[in-house]
């Protein structure tokens, strides 16, 4: 008895295969060169029966694992996690009363996993300000210039003019510059 998922087998042969993927350039005399080995996901073929009275319904499943790539475990004589169905194919004829006689193909994956964190959204919606946090602001009064505010609060002449957007010698009085 195996398990595919959550569907049960009566399994009568197990193969598993690995395998491996070199490059190969030919040279003028001797055997070509190879530099590189890449390592080939690990398959299984199984063969056995699907028996019982859901055994059109556990194939169908089965089927549906195979179109949608769906992440299986087996467990049998071997056992493999991160799992997929390659092939699937059954047959039924007289000598099985109740169930069908399957073959089925599997590949083990290597699923990738990420840093990335979904954030929780409250469905609420912020108050977006349109000053910057922290700005602070002073409020012009007669007399006033981008050299008095640079004294004061420190912030350069240019950074000033950069916020402000106002000329030199007609910052209009009653208006607030940024000063920070």
């Amino acid at each position: 008895m195996a398990r595919l998922g959550n569907i049960s087998l009566v399994v009568e042969k197990e193969d598993d295969s690995a395998s491996v993927d070199a490059t190969s350039y030919p040279v003028e005399q001797g055997i070509p060169m190879t530099d590189h080995v890449e390592q080939k996901p690990d398959e299984f073929s199984l063969s056995g029966f699907l028996l019982g009275n859901s055994y059109k319904t556990d194939y169908e499943y089965l089927k549906k694992c195979m179109n949608n790539g769906t992440v299986l475990t087996y467990v049998g004589r071997n056992i493999a996690k991160n799992v997929i169905i390659l092939d699937l194919s059954g047959t039924v004829d007289s000598s099985i009363a109740n169930g069908k006689d399957i073959s089925i193909k599997l590949r083990q994956i290597r699923i990738a996993s990420t840093p990335w964190v979904k954030v929780k959204n409250s469905g609420k919606k912020k108050p977006v300000s349109t000053k910057p946090s922290g700005a602070v602001y002073h409020l012009v009064k007669k007399g006033d210039t981008y050299w008095d505010m640079w004294k004061k609060y420190g912030t350069s002449i240019a950074q000033l003019r950069s916020w402000n957007k106002y000329p030199d010698r007609r910052i209009p009085i009653g208006v607030k510059l940024r000063v920070k």
